[in-house]
């Protein structure tokens, strides 16, 4: 009885993501590639490297944004990509309505060598044309541009997968233990040359079991990134982990009105960020690269520096960050991606993993075509599904007849 039991399970569970897997299929591998597309459709946003120059830091690109757009506070800088800077603000308040100023923009990039304005846009809006293509993607494959609705959506979908891969990978084993890798080793194979039913039945099965591991870290991660608390709480139970900064909301409050400038402006945090990293390095013995960002939260009153590091496993983001008040410039917290905690460096990997942010080229590739095959996954167990019930039913009118279509055994 239990494992037809995991025979329904699987069927009904995998109808009910299909639609969900292949859509983030689909545009899972077009987003292993993001930073390659995002230059082929918006180009402009990107300056002509200059070898041999170093780049203006991020008080300097900070004050410049704040001439260029005097309506609004520079909230972050960002430097991930080599050849452009990323400017983050929020409105000012207008002193004679008393209500923030309409920027008509979300962002904003700089040449990080001149500090000239390469172009601004509202990310994620469509309408705009093109130049939104890459970002508009993202969080349809995030949240579905349904905002939080979404995100818990495909934190549910990503959590019924999880616990469909170890449902799906009982189903292939023999149910006789006798001569066991016999039995199981027709379920690693294709037979390309069965009929139709069949080849898409050893797609489905097949392909599941080579790629498992790949396909678990993928489930198990989008929890991660959509059911955050599900996630904490079991990474908790078997591991060493702190909920990241990024996600805590313990920090102690402004103290000061939220449109009130803190004490420390760009430069003189700046300062502070580079001697607090310092002493981080010679405390626990990490070498760094190239600062990464630098940004103010005014709600919490403190400013985040992040820099690429030896610590670190994702190839794009730095992990290592600092966190300091922006009046007094005192440490509020440090955190590094691996090294202190075992949960936490597990959480990195899948982080990186999920995002194609290590190996390089030949894992971002692999990372396209794990996004195909979850396609072909979904739509497979569908077809089969299809045909198991037309064949259910044509048994049913016809008792005593032979079924119009040989099933195999799952």
């Amino acid at each position: 009885m239990i494992r037809p039991f995991f025979v329904w399970l699987h069927r009904w569970t995998g109808l009910a993501m299909a639609g969900f897997l292949i859509f983030e299929g689909l545009t899972g591998s077009l987003l292993a590639f993001y930073s390659d597309l995002e230059r082929l459709v918006s180009p402009q946003f990107y300056a002509t490297p200059q070898p041999g120059v170093v780049p203006l830091d991020f008080a300097t690109l900070a004050e410049r944004a704040k001439v260029l757009v005097p309506q609004g506070q520079v909230t972050g800088v960002g430097l991930l990509e080599p050849d452009q800077a990323g400017i983050s603000f929020i409105p000012r308040k207008d002193p004679a309505t008393g209500t923030p100023y309409e920027l008509g923009f979300v962002e904003l990039y700089l040449d990080p060598w001149t500090g000239e304005e390469l172009g601004r846009r509202v990310s994620f809006d469509i309408s705009q044309g093109l130049v939104n293509l890459m970002p508009f993607i993202y969080v349809l494959h995030a949240s579905l541009q349904l905002g939080p609705t979404g995100l818990w959506i495909l934190g549910v979908v990503a959590l019924l997968w999880t616990l469909d891969c170890f449902v799906g990978f009982y189903l292939t084993l023999p149910v006789v233990i006798t001569a066991f890798w016999d039995r199981w080793r027709p379920a690693w194979q294709i037979k390309r040359r069965a009929g139709f039913f069949r080849l898409n039945f050893d797609l489905h099965r097949a392909s599941g079991l080579w790629l498992w591991p790949m396909l678990f870290i993928f489930a198990w991660s989008s929890v991660m990134f959509n059911l955050p608390s599900v996630y904490e709480w079991m990474t908790r139970e078997l591991l060493d982990y702190s909920t990241p900064m990024h996600g805590s909301m313990t920090m102690p409050a402004l103290t000061h009105p939220e449109d009130q400038p803190p004490k420390l402006d760009w430069r003189a945090a700046q300062a502070v960020g580079e001697r607090l990293m310092a002493e981080q390095i010679s405390e626990h013995g990490f070498t760094t690269g190239r600062s990464l960002s630098f940004s103010f939260d005014p709600f919490q009153g403190t400013y985040t520096y992040a820099v690429r590091s030896s610590l670190d496993v994702d190839e794009v983001r730095g992990n290592v960050a600092i966190v300091f008040d922006g009046d007094d410039g005192a440490l509020r917290h440090s955190e590094s991606p691996t090294g202190e905690r075992s949960g936490n460096t597990v959480s990195a990997w899948l982080s990186a993993l999920h995002l194609a942010n290590v190996f390089g080229l030949p894992y971002r590739i692999f990372v396209c075509m794990l996004g195909l095959v979850i396609t072909i996954l979904s739509v497979t167990g569908v077809y089969i599904w299809w045909m198991k019930r037309r064949a259910r039913k044509f048994s049913k009118a016809h008792r005593g007849a032979t079924p119009a279509v040989e099933i195999a055994a799952p």
